[in-house]
């Protein structure tokens, strides 16, 4: 069982991985001023499991396999690259239309959510190296999980607040021409992250 200084000590080092802007940070700011608060909170809970499975992972061992494992990492890192591209071509090529009825937003939130977070090797360093430090000897999965799950949240206190800001702007981010802008820049800027992946 993990001990409650422990766990204190853990808190502020989870807390600040989950203010550090990123590509999960923009994702939900995106998706709540584009696409709803219902569907920001889809990418916010694909985000958490993300978390969740990085955790499972660690405490079950898995973590210590991809660290040794150089071309798995690489493969990780790639595979993390290549589908911030994507996203950040589709965000450019076919900017969301607020007129839109079900646009894509909605249905594909959680599946972005989750992909986004287990394809991001900023999460998975944090889980990987730092993650172990705060499990004592002969752990088992369930204080993996319960870190991560201290983890998820904070983090999913942080997206209220972003969601709660992103909604407050959505009169204007609803305009048509302002809404294809936006989308451009957050394509521009998931292809940025992607591209920095491939030069790590």
């Amino acid at each position: 069982m993990i001990a409650a200084a422990t766990v204190a000590a853990f808190v502020p080092v989870a807390a600040l991985l989950t203010l550090t802007p990123g590509t999960d940070t923009m994702l939900v700011l995106r998706t709540a001023g584009l696409g709803g608060a219902r569907a920001a909170w889809r990418a916010a809970l694909g985000i958490a499991l993300g978390c969740l499975i990085w955790g499972f992972g660690v405490a079950m061992g898995l973590g210590a396999l991809l660290v040794a494992s150089p071309l798995a990492f690489g493969w990780l890192r790639m595979a993390g690259a290549v589908y911030l591209g994507w996203i950040g071509i589709g965000l450019i090529v076919r900017p969301h239309h607020p007129a839109e009825p079900g646009s894509a937003p909605a249905r594909t939130a959680f599946r972005r959510g989750l992909l986004t977070n287990l394809l991001n090797p900023k999460v998975g360093v944090f889980y990987l190296t730092l993650l172990p430090q705060f499990l004592p000897q002969g752990t088992n999965a369930r204080d993996g999980l319960l870190l991560a799950g201290i983890h998820v949240g904070l983090t999913l206190v942080w997206f209220a607040a972003l969601i709660a800001f992103a909604r407050s702007l959505a009169p204007i981010m609803a305009r048509p021409a302002f809404a294809r802008r936006i989308d451009r820049a957050c394509g521009a800027l998931f292809i940025g992250f992607g591209v920095r992946l491939t030069l790590r």
